[in-house]
């Protein structure tokens, strides 16, 4: 994949609107930018105020994480674009621990709530208007460790684990009326925020913060923000018209499948 200055202007969403959560920095803001690119209308949001997000979408401040939270985001939605034809859920961390058992309550039920629960809120209280429009693309973003669950991000693992098993639900349930739900999972891709976690992390374990691509990865290399952000505009677009319940997996080769 390549990135977005390498790519012509296509222009394939153009007239589509776009709601993309946690889309001010690394992947989110990644996908906003591709969008735009591709001529939608997008608002995204983030649980802080900022001026990072890209130049030309709409910015709303929104904790998805609560029930109140994904309301206020789904009538900023209206509000702001007159309805969504295209929603993608990428809003999600978790922070690493020692082992499974060193994790609290409380952030088992935090994970939850951000890398499942959001999308569940946010999908029930918008896909209806897609229904009765009979069209609409929702992406949600989960990730590629899911395939090799650890101790220390277990919380995070398992809870995009179910977001991956209600997304195949979803999709089944909502493709006879024109939606399509797909699922895209990133590995390890280089982001500030990826980069503090994998410090993190190491920190925890005694080990060294880097580890280096070459010897994780058979492409050799990290991901980019971009390359996600790509299977994230192929989904959406009308190239995967006959797509729909699928896990697109883009890591580079580096998890074993099934």
């Amino acid at each position: 994949m390549t990135t977005i200055e390498n790519e012509p202007e296509t222009r394939e969403l153009a007239g589509k609107r776009a709601l993309v959560t946690g889309g001010s920095r690394g992947i989110g803001a990644a996908v906003v930018r591709r969008l735009l690119h591709a001529g939608a209308e997008v608002l995204t949001t983030a649980r802080s105020a900022t001026s990072t997000v890209p130049d030309g979408a709409a910015f709303v401040q929104a904790d998805v994480r609560t029930r109140a939270g994904a309301e206020a985001l789904a009538a900023a939605a209206r509000e702001a674009l007159g309805g969504v034809d295209i929603l993608v859920h990428n809003a999600g961390g978790a922070r690493p621990h020692q082992d499974a058992s060193a994790i609290p309550d409380e952030e088992w039920q935090d994970a939850l709530d951000l890398n499942y629960l959001a999308a569940v809120r946010l999908d029930a209280l918008l896909a209806p208007e897609m229904r009765e429009r009979c069209s609409g693309r929702i992406v949600h973003v989960s990730s590629a460790a899911v395939l090799t669950p650890i101790g220390p991000f277990l919380h995070y693992t398992a809870a995009k684990a179910a977001l991956e098993n209600y997304s195949k639900g979803l999709a089944l349930e909502l493709a006879p009326f024109g939606i399509r739900v797909n699922t895209v999972s990133p590995g390890r891709v280089a982001t500030p925020g990826g980069e503090a976690t994998r410090e993190e992390w190491a920190r925890l374990a005694g080990g060294p913060a880097q580890v280096n691509a070459d010897d994780t990865t058979p492409l050799g290399r990290d991901g980019r923000p971009e390359d996600i952000a790509e299977a994230v505009l192929f989904l959406v677009s009308d190239r995967a018209s006959w797509l729909t319940g699928s896990n697109v997996i883009v890591d580079g080769g580096e998890f074993p499948r099934g």
